[in-house]
């Protein structure tokens, strides 16, 4: 068997990885690549391999830069199955329509602008009608389920615990005579952390493939973390700025409305009104209230003895763009959680453009930003920051508590890999900036000593030999 690594390689936006095994192709993840515009573009729409030509793909989780790119692929001629599980399945649906309506607004706005130079219109990466048609060819798969997708490949997931439905990979392979067990992580999410029961321990693993977002830092402590968000929130709230927070549709901002919900009760925050400006945020918290199964039993405790986790008198959903926009007029303090988490799309960069200049009001990022996003740029202090192409002064307070992050941190992708049995022969080190993904490498190579620990280069194959496998049964 062997790998080609096409995404989220020394990076961790673009998430792509092809399996060629038995005759057949299998795509791991099939995710947008998200970072400058016209190099996001070009790669997005042109895949290095036939579309036509795989066998299928396989999806950890819901997250754009691991599902987004579904839709082009499905138009350029894949007519395979989709497999996921439950939940991601459903909140792909909703991401994916989502994701095609962004890029028709930005299209559209970008080719005015082009317009304005003589320049030719530019065209969105797909549609809503091809986002439809790849939620047709999703089939869904519960945890713990074995299911054969290709010649002598058999598909399980195992909880990942990062968002709802988020799967660990399990691929039992036949080949040449041999078996083995590839695992390949998909995004690990921090343990103990709300609603979502914590990643699985998989068993008798031959071959991984992990991901190193924080590969090589650590995270704030988890149990300062609601002292932090109280501390930040509360100062800029009775000085009576806004708090703005970038935070993705799925996954963060449930959890931190969850937590918010939680602290109501409390004198950490005054009662200010809070809002959930992002009709996709809207529609995935549809999602989680659909699928209790996914949920730790904290969260369902709270929702059996108290109230709804995601829903309180002072928090409003919005959905329509006027409703957004009245947000401007808004007068006196408020919470405003909008998507994306990384700036760079959405809602959320009329609210930047609109705050960003106020210093009484604050930017709360609670989740990863890639290199050269806007987030990325704002939490380095850069100012100023281009927004809709203009640029805007940094004077707002810029915060961040990354002990909301949905990925595992070093010492906790750590005790992931030791909570592994089996005899691991060889592992590759993905979804990382090069520097976390060398120093995770790093860390697994004094951990497993008698494993081979490669970071690979974009575009590299990786072979995975038989040879070292046990016999087939």
């Amino acid at each position: 068997m062997r790998i080609h690594y096409l995404g989220a390689t020394r990076t961790t936006t673009g998430s792509m990885y092809l399996v060629e095994v038995n005759g057949s192709r299998i795509l791991l993840e099939c995710g947008l690549y998200q970072g400058h515009r016209d190099a996001a573009i070009e790669r997005n729409r042109k895949f290095p391999f036939d579309p036509a030509g795989l066998e299928c793909v396989v999806l950890s989780h819901a997250h754009i830069d691991h599902c987004g790119n579904l839709p082009n692929l499905c138009r350029q001629g894949f007519q395979g199955n989709i497999y996921s599980t439950f939940a991601t399945r459903d909140l792909a649906a909703v991401m994916l329509a989502d994701s095609a309506a962004v890029q028709r607004a930005d299209a559209e706005f970008v080719s005015r602008k082009r317009e304005k130079e003589g320049k030719p219109a530019v065209l969105p990466l797909y549609s809503s009608e091809d986002a439809e048609k790849a939620v047709r060819q999703f089939v869904g798969l519960n945890y713990h389920r074995p299911l054969p997708i290709a010649d002598g490949v058999s598909l399980r997931f195992a909880d990942a615990g990062h968002i709802l439905g988020s799967a660990q990979v399990i691929l039992d392979v036949k080949e040449n005579g041999r078996s083995f067990r590839y695992l390949f992580s998909g995004d690990i999410g921090r343990p103990k952390q709300e609603i979502l029961r914590d990643a699985e321990p998989v068993e008798n693993v031959d071959f991984l493939q992990v991901e190193s977002t924080y590969g090589g830092r650590e995270h704030q402590d988890a149990m300062n973390a609601r002292e932090e968000l109280c501390r930040l929130m509360g100062t800029a709230l009775r000085r009576g700025g806004k708090v703005i927070v970038p935070a993705f549709s799925v996954g963060r901002t449930q959890q931190l409305v969850y937590v918010l919900n939680q602290l109501a009760d409390t004198d950490c925050l005054p009662r200010v009104p809070i809002f959930v400006d992002s009709p996709l945020s809207v529609n995935a918290t549809e999602v989680f209230r659909l699928h209790p199964e996914c949920f730790d039993e904290e969260t369902l405790r709270f929702l059996r003895e108290q109230r709804n986790p995601f829903g309180m008198e002072n928090l409003t959903y919005i959905r329509e763009a006027s409703q957004s926009r009245k947000l401007n007029e808004l007068d006196g303090p408020a919470i405003i959680i909008s998507a994306s988490g990384m700036a760079e799309a959405g809602r959320i960069r009329h609210h930047l453009s609109n705050h960003i200049g106020d210093p009484k009001s604050l930017i709360l990022f609670v989740g990863y930003c890639a290199e050269h996003t806007l987030g990325a740029q704002i939490l380095s202090r850069r100012s100023p920051v281009n927004i809709f192409g203009q640029p805007h002064v940094v004077r707002a307070e810029i915060g961040s508590i990354d002990a909301f992050s949905g990925h595992a941190d070093r010492s906790e992708l750590t005790d992931y890999v030791k909570s592994l049995t089996g005899d691991i022969r060889k592992v590759t080190v993905i979804h990382g900036e090069e520097e976390q993904s060398l120093a995770f490498a790093g860390t697994l190579r004094e951990l497993k000593p008698r494993a081979e620990v490669i970071v690979p280069e974009p575009g590299q194959i990786v072979e995975f030999s038989m040879e070292s496998a046990s016999p087939a049964a």
